[in-house]
């Protein structure tokens, strides 16, 4: 691993936890990876909602008035690097500003106070996830997790990405595999 050429791009694709993963932060966790090259890769973890913390509270504290009828989208935990941070990943149909990033057709990432602006008055995207703090890997790091079974990668759907269920969010991208989650072990060695 290292080189371009032997890195897979697993921008766009989900990350599914596995049982041996080893870091309790991300047991049972679901993440949408939004960006992986050679110097690393970021993703939002899309099945933990952030406690006691509503849409409105968030547009309270950035000083921004909800319109009339604004919708609200999940907020969630999006990792433990940069907590303070937020982001929204959102359907791609929506063209923010230059700071948006373009995952594939299907997906994009906004990290400015301007795509919060849009969605309080209906004009935001028509699907969204905001995300608190982001999950980060070094270079070829999470190639070696997913070497080492940390991690399987599954299609990201935005039917998946965006539901309000999030309990179910690993089961099912688990299903979309053909794995079911009750034959999932830590430990190895299972007969």
């Amino acid at each position: 691993m290292g080189s371009k050429s032997d890195t897979l791009d697993l921008s766009g694709k989900l990350l599914i936890a596995m049982p041996g993963l080893g870091d309790p932060r991300f047991a049972r966790s679901v993440i949408f990876i939004c960006a992986h090259s050679p110097d690393g890769a970021m993703g939002l973890v899309i099945n933990r909602p952030a406690r006691d913390l509503e849409f409105t509270d968030l547009l309270s504290q950035l000083g921004i008035e909800p319109g009339q009828n604004c919708p609200s989208p999940p907020i969630h935990f999006g990792g433990p690097v940069e907590l303070g941070r937020g982001f929204v990943l959102h359907s791609a149909e929506y063209r923010g500003h230059e700071a948006t990033l373009r995952v594939n057709d299907r997906f994009s990432m906004t990290a400015t106070l301007d795509i919060l602006q849009d969605i309080t008055k209906g004009t935001g995207p028509k699907a969204a996830l905001l995300a608190l703090g982001y999950a980060g890997w070094g270079p070829d790091q999470l190639d070696r997790e997913i070497l080492a079974n940390g991690w399987l990668t599954c299609d990201a759907l935005p039917e998946l990405v965006f539901d309000r269920e999030d309990a179910g969010k690993w089961a099912r991208a688990l299903a979309s595999l053909g794995v079911d989650p009750e034959s999932l072990s830590g430990a190895s060695g299972r007969a």
